[in-house]
């Protein structure tokens, strides 16, 4: 199989709207969706007054929203946000990203994660740093293609090829559209970020694609 490039996904962590909390760091991210804690945090976090939050918000039990064992989404929240730590039992599974979106913009106490894609005008991305007091970084095109957002990834596309042969003219036609100006055009506007025109030609070049 070889894997192909096609546009780049931050991962966000959602609360509602009206939620104060500025930032959180990846260690507390762990400590609020992990039963296992291998980001070193001394305890779990289960309502919003300790993450800090005061008055109304500070007994309020944390609801949690996440995405089905089968989503890649998933897998890669819990790859790179719990070091492939163990889901606390109480996340409440969704079948799509808009789903978590949605459980997160109808439950004022919760927190979910999603694609940048997925956000609407009812919840809100929370800034995230790598580190505890480390600088929290945004879900901004240039955080992303500067690599200072810790959730940033590509999304992959993936073809049976030989190595070191030439695709067929119809999957060649197709993956010259995926690379072209048009097919990045599209992905912008399905709210994910075009590739870098380094990444485009290099791919271009790999494929065998003028």
């Amino acid at each position: 199989p070889t894997a192909l490039p096609t546009s780049i996904d931050m991962l966000a962590v959602y609360v509602h709207k009206d939620n104060p909390l500025p930032c959180l760091s990846l260690q507390q991210v762990d400590a609020i969706f992990s039963k296992t804690r291998r980001g070193g945090a001394r305890k779990e976090i289960v309502t919003w007054g300790d993450l800090g939050l005061t008055g109304e918000w500070a007994a309020r039990p944390i609801s949690l929203y996440g995405r089905n064992s089968a989503s890649g989404t998933y897998g890669f929240f819990k790859e790179n946000a719990l070091i492939k730590g163990d889901f606390k039992d109480s996340v409440k599974e969704q079948p799509g990203s808009s789903s978590v979106v949605q459980g997160v913009a109808t439950d004022r106490y919760g927190i979910g994660y999603s694609g940048i894609g997925y956000r609407t005008a009812d919840v809100r991305p929370v800034a995230l740093s790598l580190k505890p007091g480390g600088e929290c970084e945004e879900t901004t095109p240039d955080n992303a293609y500067q690599g200072r957002y810790p959730l940033a990834r590509f999304l992959l596309l993936y073809l049976n090829r030989k190595p070191d042969t030439p695709l067929d003219p119809l999957r060649a036609e197709f993956l010259k559209y995926v690379l072209s100006r048009d097919g990045q055009e599209a992905v912008l506007k399905d709210g994910y970020l075009p590739l870098p025109a380094r990444i485009l030609e290099e791919e271009r070049a790999r494929l065998g694609i003028r």
